[in-house]
């Protein structure tokens, strides 16, 4: 029987529990990346909270990426000092950290550029900047790197059949759009040691985008070129009115079918809300890992909780006003997101 606080080794990569930290925004980071006591509190915090495992927030690989305002960045060489400082923070807890790199969109001399409008040539300075990225976040001292191909930021809408109408070599058939992923994985591969995992919708959720059976095929593509493991999501992930035992895991039957199909672990992530709906995930299906976003920013401490048996169900109550607060704070508990 697996249990949610069992010790995981993944490629790379050794968790303390099942738990993981998904990736949240907090929108708290200078303008060039650099960080602050309130996001290392933030990170402290969740580490003392007990999950096997904390993936960052949004963190730009690029310099000029102005899609919104506080990113953290591993865009550049003098920002490591602060990151590897977080990196400790985490640390110190025995707990794994994982950098999400991310693009919200490409800029050329500062004016936004579309995805189609793209040279082949910007697409590799694309490519180049993750990996760049990610040799920077191994110097930090960070466990891992999460691609984030999902929620309709660049990666996510380059690899749509909604958005990518090239006719060059990223860009017609499924396998063309998926290049630029697994060329940013085998780059990063080759040149570290991380344990390589990606974010990745399972549907786009509009009409002409990707949808399951094609992102299942991005997904065995991925594992061919050497993932380690796949967090599966979807735009438009923070569904309302989530009540425990009712309407948990909304992403849980893609997440289920993809661990049938590919020999990688699966992280779930979406409405996970119960101890018990979670371990009976845990138990009927080959999904490896849960991931919580909205429980950890109402109690950061949550997994600890559910070890000592002092709480079985999160307190959040999915009214996403947590969107709307300074920093991502719960509306309710005036805790750190």
């Amino acid at each position: 029987m697996k249990n949610i606080f069992d010790a995981v080794e993944l490629k790379n990569l050794r968790l303390k529990n099942r738990l993981v930290r998904s990736a949240t925004w907090e929108a708290l980071a200078a303008q060039d990346g650099q960080i602050f006591d309130d996001t290392y509190e933030i990170y402290r915090e969740l580490a003392k909270g007990g999950v096997g495992a904390i993936i960052t927030g949004f963190t730009s690989v690029a310099a000029d990426d102005f899609y919104f305002g506080g990113m953290m960045r591993l865009s550049d060489d003098k920002l490591i000092p602060q990151y590897k400082k977080l990196v400790e923070i985490i640390h110190a807890e025995n707990c794994a950290a994982i950098s999400q790199l991310a693009l919200g969109a490409y800029y050329k001399n500062f004016v936004e550029v579309g995805e189609n409008e793209m040279t082949s040539e910007d697409v590799h300075e694309v490519i180049k900047k993750f990996v760049d990225a990610a040799i920077r976040a191994e110097i930090c001292g960070f466990d891992g790197v999460q691609i984030h191909a999902a929620h309709f930021f660049f990666l996510s809408r380059f690899i749509s059949p909604k958005i990518n109408r090239r006719s060059d070599e990223f860009g017609g058939s499924t396998e063309a759009r998926a290049k630029i992923l697994l060329d940013i994985l085998r780059g990063i591969k080759t040149l570290t040691n991380l344990h390589v995992t990606i974010k990745i919708n399972s549907n786009d959720f509009v009409y002409g985008g990707l949808e399951e059976e094609e992102s299942l095929k991005i997904c065995k593509l991925l594992v061919d070129a050497g993932i380690d493991s796949i967090e599966v999501s979807g735009n438009g992930t923070s569904v309302r009115g989530i009540k425990a035992g009712v309407n948990e895991g909304y992403f849980a039957d893609f997440a289920t079918r993809l661990a049938e199909e590919v020999n990688v672990p699966i992280i779930l992530v979406g409405g996970l809300r119960s101890r018990q709906t979670m371990e009976r995930i845990l138990n009927r299906t080959k999904i490896e890992l849960l991931s919580l976003s909205r429980p950890l920013v109402r109690e950061p401490d949550l997994p600890k909780k559910f070890f000592s048996g002092s709480s079985d169900v999160s307190k959040c109550v999915s009214c996403n006003a947590c969107y709307s607060t300074p920093a991502h704070r719960c509306f309710f508990s005036g805790r750190r997101s």
